[in-house]
């Protein structure tokens, strides 16, 4: 393992490697009276960045907001981002200029009058290139973020009561009110899925990025979400302060607490490893929540389906809310074949790929097997829902934010 001086000093010069193509990208690609301009800016912009960066951890995500720090992060990663595009244009081109070098001593052939410089074009060429991935970021971030998508899903159970034939539920995970730092589109929202009328409304979990305190500036939007039959919500991963550096155990014990309670203001019905069973006309079904669990050292199971489970038995139709969907393979299917259909999040489909009526793809398959949308497995269904809000990168790339609206038929 490299000393951390060593260390430092790679990132710094890989660093200064990219700065370097970067300036040289842009000063050769603009027209000489201009570079002066251009290098006022460039560096500017540069130093004011890295400076941020530098006093991240010791200064300002103490004293600044944290939706305003995701926006600098994410601003500094889509422009180094754009300047390793360039590099990796242009870095090659210098060292087979090196090796031509070496060996014969060759000399560029310099530009006629009337065209340009094979840098040049190479610049030019890197610039474009590298505003590509660039620009769709910074239009995820300046159109997408609150861009909600309203998914209509009709799933057919043969052993569903009759009584429930037609029931709508509207499904949403992934909130994230840590992230939000706007109130008016998540308004909207939610008028909008009111107006659908829906029989339930279930939240599969991550009302917070960490502490409870997140919530405050959006608990008079939240807790106008209305169904026939309430909402009912269970934990995602983030709702624990599981990634917090908390003073004192209490500390973490009292926020959880308040997490809790906050579900009790909003109206919502928190199930941690319960059920819930519903009736109409004397038929039922069970709606079972279980605490967060994921597959996998790094994830935390606090989810226990053998109690949740316990006192369903009987019940014809049981629907599961998991918010990870690695649950499903790993122990819903294998051991409660009898759970209909899973309700899942946690994956936000990346908030980055590929969503059309011929493709479907996103980083995140590689990491869960079931990551956005309806999947069967025999008789049992699960669904993935991909996200109301988001987390680190304050947009959406492809994936937009969902709103699920799932109906259940007979047949």
């Amino acid at each position: 393992m490299l000393p951390s001086f060593l260390f430092f000093a790679v990132i710094f010069s890989i660093y200064g490697t990219v700065e370097f193509y970067g300036w040289q990208a842009v000063k050769t690609a603009i027209n000489p009276g201009s570079i002066s301009t251009a290098k006022w800016i460039y560096w500017t912009i540069t130093t004011i960045l890295l400076v941020l960066l530098l006093s991240y951890r010791p200064f300002l995500y103490k004293v600044l907001p944290k939706s305003l720090l995701a926006y600098f992060a994410t601003f500094f990663v889509i422009v180094l981002l754009a300047k390793i595009v360039v590099m990796l244009f242009l870095l090659p081109e210098d060292l087979v200029r090196l090796a031509r070098f070496a060996i014969a001593k060759l000399s560029t052939t310099p530009a006629t009058a009337a065209g340009i410089t094979r840098n040049q074009f190479l610049s030019r060429l890197a610039i474009v290139v590298a505003a590509v991935p660039a620009g769709s970021l910074v239009y995820g971030v300046i159109a997408n973020a609150y861009n909600y998508t309203f998914r209509k899903v009709s799933i057919r159970f043969p052993n569903l009561p009759e009584a429930f034939d037609g029931y709508k539920i509207i499904q949403l995970s992934d909130i994230h009110s840590g992230s939000f730092n706007r109130t008016e589109p998540l308004i909207e929202a939610v008028n909008k899925i009111n107006a659908l009328n829906a029989d339930l409304i279930l939240f599969t979990g991550d009302l917070v990025n960490n502490t409870s305190d997140e919530m405050g500036p959006y608990m008079h939007v939240f807790d106008k979400l209305q169904a026939k039959h309430g909402v009912i919500s269970t934990t995602g991963n983030h709702d624990y302060g599981d990634y917090v550096q908390w003073d004192t155990p209490e500390a973490k014990i009292a926020n959880f607490e308040k997490f809790k309670n906050i579900h009790k203001q909003l109206g919502w019905n928190l199930l941690m490893n319960q059920n819930v069973i519903l009736d109409r006309d004397g038929q039922k079904i069970a709606i079972i929540g279980i605490e967060n669990w994921g597959k996998g050292a790094h994830w935390t199971k606090y989810g226990k389906l053998d109690k949740a489970y316990k006192g369903t038995e009987d019940i014809p139709f049981k629907l599961l809310m998991s918010h990870d969907p690695s649950h499903w393979d790993a122990q819903v299917r294998p051991h409660y074949p009898d759970i209909d259909l899973t309700l899942a999040g946690h994956t936000h489909g990346f908030q980055f790929g590929i969503e059309t009526k011929w493709l479907k793809w996103s980083p995140s398959e590689y990491v869960y097997k079931q990551w956005a949308g309806l999947y069967q497995e025999g008789k049992q269904f699960i669904y993935v829902n991909r996200g109301f809000g988001f987390l680190g990168y304050p947009g959406r790339v492809g994936i937009l934010p969902e709103v699920t609206e799932i109906t259940l038929r007979r047949g």
